[in-house]
């Protein structure tokens, strides 16, 4: 069979073959060409293997990734889908194929200087891959922080700190129907928000067979195109729905002569499963992990002992943890979405709108037993021989009767973890080629019907007129208790009943706008971002009757600050200010509330904006707060104070007492600081890129100042108290026109290659810099041809 290699003036890869499977072959093969360093960081990770090469900064990753089972649940999901869908397996085995291929050639600097090889991709690799990037998309570590300011100040204060969580990426993402397009047909357009990565974490490309022909943005090790694609009839793009579907159970758990055993709802002592596995680690000691899982899932925290066994922040072991200064953003990268360093959360305008005054003492008794009959839980111990068919009643003095986040007097930390792959076998891969298939919005809308995670929002039209607006993922029914903190896994009604129908909406207007939002699916989530991003994207569009592709990018790069008006409302209320502040407070009340990087007045208001954040932190009603559980360090981020403060500033300025603290005193301290030492410069010159990599170059790259901030449409977040340097922003930049498939447009923060020194490393910087796109190329007589393989 015919494959062909082509590439566009970007070095984007355009591939033609004579079937699917050839095809996914070939995808995996560019990819490895491409990004063959990016691939193998990405398969240690999901093996839980990073810090072999990477060292001891990686193991803290490790270390959750081992206890929760990523590899282990990929291989699972790959031999599910075997069964229920062979093609789709066959078709992942192609790439893994192709991906083996391209690696035996790897000539990436970066194996040279970690003096590593190439490891080989397994059939299930893509899914452990997938798992890892989206692990903690749902941000469930956030029910820890909730529990912590529920304890140490009240369940109304949770609302008040309401944040969607470092790991949860959000996006923009609007569709405008043909009725309001100068063609006719629809516009999709928007730009997913991650972390920054070099390479990378979207990969252009354009996949063709006799059986499809679509362009889109791949994720590097995964087959197909599964969040954003044009088919040339039919066009899709997502965004996070910002949905709950991932629990955390306190588990009481005790030693046995043959093993360890959990107490389940029913008042039964049952046997988990146990197996200890060594990480290496680089220029360091192997470190031994012991693997517990429970009915309910893999502990991720603590143990029949407690925290002792779950080392914190290397860092903070020889004092309280520095809560005040979390590390660098972009020093320990967690996979695509996952917290690298401070929480870099979203907070919702509506959470009083919430009912966070749940009785955390009241066990939720109502609810029946998970159906024991379901293969993830009847097999849960099926790689271990240690699960007791039978179990003996508990000791009455151990039953618990408390849901209270401070554990029962004597019972050791212990949490684990329910997801829903680990509990169906199913990652979604099943959507996957139906996607690529797809000629209307009624098979875009089938194919989600099959997606598991992460749960998103969907948006897609087609050239028939027919749109579609709905909500694909798995989430869980249970009880209200379990979507906002940590549940005690002894007690019953905790238990998941099955599956929400998916939400669906429509379009206003001739519009459909996410943003993270509370929209569609609020009814699955507890924290949404505000609606700022939504609510300017909306004004904009309402600006003209009609819209073309063309028009598109005005509005990726659209730099109003609304959240501004919180503070700048405080700055405008105090009087008896000394000359400086007051020409200062002044200044930025005139000020237009653009976050553009040439800006001096954005940058005072950002240095303003932090003082305040730091002045606030640092008010001993918080400071029970300034000392997080000694929780595993990959869940500190959730825990750090002053960006909860930093991302919450706009609820705190706005509430109606805030636990006696003297706001106005705060604000007038750090407007009467920064007169007397502005910054000097542009915002440009501090809010600057900060790309992660698992390696860093040889020659560290002058990375360029950016315009925006965190509830701007163009979303480039620093921390607000901590640090302005912007580790997450657009990860891509997409338009689909429905009109001609030609007109669209996309682009990337770096470029099409994961090689240091290619020309097409870094060339997209300049174009994403200005909002400027590429033009997306489907002529084959304008691409050049690289290869037959």
């Amino acid at each position: 069979m015919t494959v062909e290699i082509y590439r566009d003036g970007w070095g984007i890869p355009h591939l033609r073959a004579d079937s699917a499977a050839e095809l996914a072959r070939a995808q995996g093969l560019v990819t490895a060409r491409d990004r063959a360093w990016q691939l193998e960081v990405e398969r240690h990770r999901a093996r839980g293997t990073s810090a072999s090469f990477l060292g001891g900064s990686a193991l803290a990753w490790d270390r959750f990734a081992r206890r929760a089972r990523l590899d282990d649940t990929a291989r699972r999901c790959f031999a599910d889908l075997e069964r229920r869908d062979p093609g789709t397996a066959r078709w992942v085995r192609a790439y893994v194929d192709g991906v083996n291929e391209g690696l035996a050639d790897a000539t990436a600097p970066e194996f040279a200087r970690t003096g590593l090889a190439p490891g080989r991709w397994e059939p299930w690799t893509p899914l452990g891959v997938w798992l890892a990037t989206h692990i903690l998309f749902a941000g469930f570590p956030a029910k820890l922080w909730r529990e912590q300011v529920a304890a140490h100040l009240d369940a109304d204060a949770v609302g008040l700190f309401a944040a969607d969580g470092p790991g949860t990426s959000g996006s923009n993402g609007w569709l405008v129907g043909g009725e309001r397009t100068v063609t006719g047909q629809a516009v999709i357009a928007g730009d997913p928000h991650r972390w920054i990565e070099d390479p990378g974490v979207y990969q252009q490309i354009h996949l063709s067979c006799p059986e499809f022909d679509v362009v889109g943005l791949a994720v590097p090790g995964v087959p197909g195109i599964a969040h954003f694609g044009h088919t040339g009839t039919v066009a899709w793009a997502i965004t996070n729905a910002m949905a709950d579907y991932q629990d955390l159970y306190r588990e009481r758990l005790r030693r046995t002569g043959a093993g360890v055993e959990a107490l389940g709802p029913d008042g039964v002592w049952r046997r988990a499963s146990r197996h200890t596995e060594t990480i290496e680690v680089a220029g360091e000691e192997p470190v031994e992990v012991e693997v517990i899982e429970t009915d309910r899932g893999p502990l991720i925290i603590g143990g029949p002992e407690g925290l002792d066994g779950d080392p914190a922040d290397p860092a903070r072991e020889d004092g309280p943890p520095e809560s005040a200064a979390p590390r660098d953003p972009a020093a320990l990268r967690q996979p695509s979405g996952a917290p690298a360093g401070p929480p870099l959360p979203a907070h919702s305008d509506h959470s009083a709108d919430w009912d966070y005054s749940v009785d955390w003492d009241r066990s939720v008794d109502s609810g029946r037993s998970a159906d024991s009959s379901h293969p993830a839980d009847s097999d849960r111990s099926a790689d271990s021989g240690h699960r007791a068919d039978s179990g003996h009643r508990a000791d009455s003095g151990h039953r618990a009767d408390s849901g209270h986040p401070a554990d029962p007097a004597g019972v050791p930390v212990a949490v684990s973890l329910r997801y829903p792959p680990r509990v169906t076998g199913d990652l979604g891969f099943s959507a996957l080629l139906p996607l690529l298939r797809a000629r209307r919005v009624g098979d875009v809308d089938r194919a989600f019907d099959r997606w598991a995670e992460p749960v998103n929002v969907v948006q897609a039209a087609d050239t028939e007129g027919g749109v579609l607006h709905r909500v694909a993922g798995r989430v869980p029914l249970r009880a209200e208790a379990n979507r906002l903190r940590l549940v005690p896994a002894w007690e019953p009604g905790h238990e998941w009943q099955g599956w929400h129908v998916s939400p669906r909406a429509g379009l206003t207007d001739g519009v459909a706008v996410m943003a993270n939002q509370r929209g569609p699916a609020e009814p699955l989530g507890v924290e949404f971002a505000p609606p700022h991003r939504a609510d300017r994207i909306a004004a904009l569009l309402a600006r003209k009757e009609r819209w073309s592709a063309a028009d598109m990018p005005a509005l990726h790069t659209d730099t109003h600050l609304a959240s501004a008006s919180a503070l700048l409302d405080r700055l405008d209320a105090l009087d008896g200010l000394t000359p400086e502040a007051a020409a200062l407070r002044d200044r930025l009340l005139r000020w237009d509330r653009r976050m553009d990087a040439g800006s001096a007045d954005a940058a005072l208001y950002a240095a303003v904006r932090g003082a305040v954040v730091r002045r606030l932190a640092a008010h001993p009603a918080f400071a029970a707060l300034t000392t997080p559980p000694a929780y595993p360090e990959v869940f500190q981020p959730w825990l750090a104070l002053v960006p909860r403060v930093g991302f919450a500033l706009e609820h705190l300025l706005r509430a109606g007492e805030l636990y006696g603290i003297d706001r106005p005193a705060a604000v007038r301290a750090a407007i009467e600081e920064m007169a007397l030492r502005p910054p000097a410069g542009v915002w440009g010159d501090t809010h600057r890129l900060a790309p992660w990599r698992a390696l860093e170059p040889e020659q560290p790259y002058d990375e360029p100042g950016l315009s925006g901030d965190h509830d701007c449409v163009l979303c480039t977040s620093g921390v607000p108290g901590l640090t302005d340097r912007a580790a997450r922003g657009p990860a891509a930049r997409y338009v689909w026109d429905l009109a001609r498939r030609e007109d669209s447009r996309w682009v990337v923060p770096l470029g099409a290659s994961g090689v240091p020194g290619s020309p097409h490393h870094r060339d997209q910087l300049p174009l994403w810099l200005a909002g400027d796109l590429v033009p997306v190329v489907t002529d084959w007589a304008l691409l050049k041809k690289e290869t037959d393989v």
